[in-house]
């Protein structure tokens, strides 16, 4: 059977002594509440996705070897450590079967529970936590630039900029015209904090 494994980008695969029960991916976004007076609930903002999360359980056993298991668990631990080539810890391919994640290891949390006479421990659980890592230019090209029918409104908050918003909205902080011409903005620099702004689609 197909064992769980790593592999550290430049580094050897490292792989764990039996597979997990389980393994859990989740994924969420940000999404801002913006309270508007007079209204029984805030307006729902859209800020940004988050990063995917990895998150399962490793097991190691030594018991047989008579060594001590942490000359493996060490392995995953050395993950969190910033390589000097990069500055920065290594990134990850976790693979299993058919399941493959690039991610960097965001935390671990490790429990040792058989030791040998001497006090050595052979067995340990490792429950370990990925962020998936994607390449800046990749997150580039998954960015949709069609348009802002995403969203229709935007309610400014304090130290809200037309230029601002519109970089936000449209990826480009110069497009603010459109956005001022359809409020009939008179002054575009002074924006009210709780006002409305309807974002129009980009033709």
């Amino acid at each position: 059977m197909a064992k769980v494994s790593i592999t550290p980008q430049g580094q050897s695969k490292i792989e764990a002594s039996f597979n997990p029960n389980q393994y859990s991916v989740s994924k969420s976004n940000s999404i801002a509440e913006s309270a508007i007076p007079g209204l029984e609930a805030p307006i729902l903002q859209y800020v940004h996705g988050n990063t995917r999360t990895l998150d399962m359980d490793l097991f190691f056993d030594t018991f047989e070897k008579r060594t001590s298991v942490t000359a493996e668990t060490d392995k995953i631990y050395n993950l969190l450590y910033v390589v000097s080539s990069t500055h920065a810890p290594p990134i990850c391919q976790i693979e299993w079967g058919g399941f493959s994640f690039p991610g960097v290891l965001d935390h671990v949390s490790g429990k040792f529970t058989l030791f040998l006479a001497d006090g050595t421990p052979v067995r340990a659980t490792l429950s370990v936590s990925f962020k998936e890592y994607k390449d800046v230019q990749v997150l580039i090209k998954e960015r949709p630039r069609e348009s802002a029918d995403h969203r229709k409104t935007w309610v400014v908050r304090s130290g809200d900029r037309l230029d601002n918003i519109a970089g936000q909205e449209y990826g480009d902080p110069g497009m603010w015209r459109p956005i001022a011409e359809a409020n009939d903005l008179d002054d575009p620099s002074r924006l009210a904090p709780g006002f409305v702004l309807l974002i129009p689609p980009l033709n």
